[in-house]
């Protein structure tokens, strides 16, 4: 296919799923700038609509589909005239998806994004409907453009794409290919452009971040990374996002000991404690159980806060399973916690357990059980930390209230941690200041700025 000018064409993006698939769209935004569209802030004013799916669990098909449906109707009332869909859920889905939703153009896979021109090219000269899916291996790096739609003064990292592992209940492999890490360099010029731009905050994503560099045998890879990181001006905070339980070694919490830049937070999705169960799952390999994990973490002196999630009714999870996972967040007090209930993904080796199968209803309440839990940890917790100041990163006025600045510690990732709400002093958006805390809720704080 070849690019047709494409100076007055008008596009609008939705995308759903998480931060990866949000750098992908903002790939995609850049690219189509780059090729002369228009973009557009609002559905009414386009003439193409693409939605970036999110196809990993059953719940974020339900809402891929309902966001197609509800665009299919809109394109039927004449409101825009091409419907591109792209990302996890064509990949997962394939050529079956033209038949399901034949008013969709184009299918774009996430291997085939970078393409994203093209598609509107060959649709403006009328060449439709497209179906474009192979195998995933595209990766993007600094050289291809972006526009980024978070706030200035924040942003995500994508360091690797893929993953070689082989959870059991997870298709995420098939959708995104094997792991694929980027250099240092193109990664350390992203981040130095980024923070040239006014970025103050950086949060490393991939599906497994403690994984980079593996594919080119390397060890370490993550904690060569961060020392690069640190040392570029004006960067305030490094997060970590996404660390696989096996890669969380002593040199990176040393690091974080030691290096004030790096956040003092890790979200390590955990998804059990059983040992049966983890096995089931194909994790927990490492030989370190996650309470010798959690202790290792909380021997740091800095002291680290823990975003974790869980899945509860996967096959085989007997009460003692569940009733010691209870135990362990109670014990463990985690910062931040999220639950699934299992989904059989089809395609994966757990959704063929025909053995052990917990019912729906019971993992549910497994879920509320174990939430409920964690909201009252987390205001204890929360609770200690009264009267204590910390820096907080000024994201502007409460959402439901301008008359409240809110804003992030160090401890709290954007959009799915908490935040602070400031109910005295004022301060600029995107700037870093000492906060007193003076209350706390589950989820969020709430203190004075400190003159």
């Amino acid at each position: 296919m070849k690019n047709r000018p494409l100076d007055h064409h008008g596009v609008y993006c939705i995308s759903l799923g998480c931060a990866k698939n949000l750098v992908d769209t903002e790939h995609m935004l850049g690219l189509m700038q780059a090729g002369g569209c228009g973009l557009t802030e609002t559905l009414g004013e386009a003439e193409t609509v693409v939605i970036n799916t999110c196809g990993f669990i059953q719940e974020a098909v339900q809402e891929a589909i309902g966001t197609i449906l509800e665009a299919a109707r809109e394109k039927a009332l004449g409101t825009f005239r091409n419907l591109i869909v792209t990302g996890c859920f064509v990949q997962r889905y394939g050529y079956k998806l033209t038949r399901e939703i034949p008013e969709v153009d184009a299918w774009v896979g996430t291997g085939e994004f970078h393409r994203i021109v093209e598609v509107l090219s060959a649709l403006e000269a009328q060449k439709g409907p497209l179906f474009l899916i192979g195998p995933p291996r595209y990766q993007a790096d600094h050289g291809v453009p972006r526009i980024r739609t978070t706030p200035f003064f924040s942003t995500y990292l994508k360091i690797s794409e893929g993953c070689s592992h082989r959870c059991s209940y997870c298709c995420i492999p098939r959708l995104r290919g094997p792991l694929r890490s980027r250099s240092l360099d193109s990664l350390v010029l992203e981040a130095e452009r980024m923070v040239a731009d006014g970025v103050k905050e950086i949060n490393l994503v991939g599906q497994d971040i403690t994984a980079y560099g593996r594919d080119r045998l390397e060890r370490g890879g993550l904690e060569r990374l961060l020392r690069r990181l640190v040392k570029v001006d004006g960067l305030a905070w490094i997060r970590l996002m996404y660390c696989n339980p096996e890669g969380i070694t002593d040199a990176l919490l040393e690091l974080i000991e030691g290096e004030e830049k790096i956040c003092p937070y890790l979200d390590i999705p955990l998804q059990h404690v059983s040992p049966a169960v983890l096995r089931a799952m194909g994790r927990g390999g490492g030989g370190e159980s996650p309470w010798e994990l959690i202790g290792r973490i909380r021997s740091v002196k800095r002291g680290i806060a823990i975003r974790t999630t869980f899945m509860v009714g996967f096959p085989g999870e007997t009460e003692q399973d569940f009733e010691n996972l209870l135990r362990f967040v109670q014990e463990t007090s985690f910062d931040h916690l999220g639950v699934f209930s299992f989904s059989p993904e089809s395609g994966t080796r757990a959704a063929r357990i025909r053995t052990g199968i917990v019912p729906k209803k019971i993992a549910v309440e497994r879920r509320r059980k174990v939430m409920q839990l964690q909201s009252r940890m987390a205001k204890k917790a929360k609770q200690g930390l009264i009267g204590s100041v910390f820096p907080v990163l000024i994201e502007g006025y409460c959402p439901e209230t301008e008359l409240l600045l809110s804003g992030r510690t160090s401890m709290m990732a954007p959009e799915v941690d908490g935040q602070v709400l400031i109910t005295k002093g004022t301060g600029a958006e995107g700037v870093i200041l000492p906060v007193r805390i003076t209350e706390a809720h589950p989820y969020d704080l709430v203190g004075e700025i400190v003159s």
